[in-house]
């Protein structure tokens, strides 16, 4: 990502490898990017190249497209969408 560019929310998955960043270019357009990084090389993230080509109005709507497009965040929202079964004692 050039250095202009300026992220305004970076995501993290639970298990720490992967993160999602929202991102605002000098232009005004929005994009997001997925990355990834491997602890035990300690060489940071990387990006995944995937997204980042995309544009965006807003910051809002690179979110909601990342939240529908990045694997590991749909998995995310459909988890957290699911009725629970835990009884609440009252």
């Amino acid at each position: 990502m050039p250095a202009s560019t300026k992220v305004l929310t970076s995501i993290e998955n639970s298990e720490g490898d992967h993160c999602v960043d929202v991102f605002v270019r000098p232009d005004g357009t929005f994009g997001f990017e997925e990355y990834r990084r491997d602890p035990e090389d300690g060489e940071g993230w990387f990006p995944l190249h995937r997204y980042s080509h995309q544009v965006f109005a807003t910051a809002e709507d690179a979110l909601a497209r990342a939240q529908s497009r990045v694997e590991w965040m749909v998995d995310s929202a459909a988890k957290a969408a699911q009725p629970s079964n835990r009884r609440v004692s009252q």
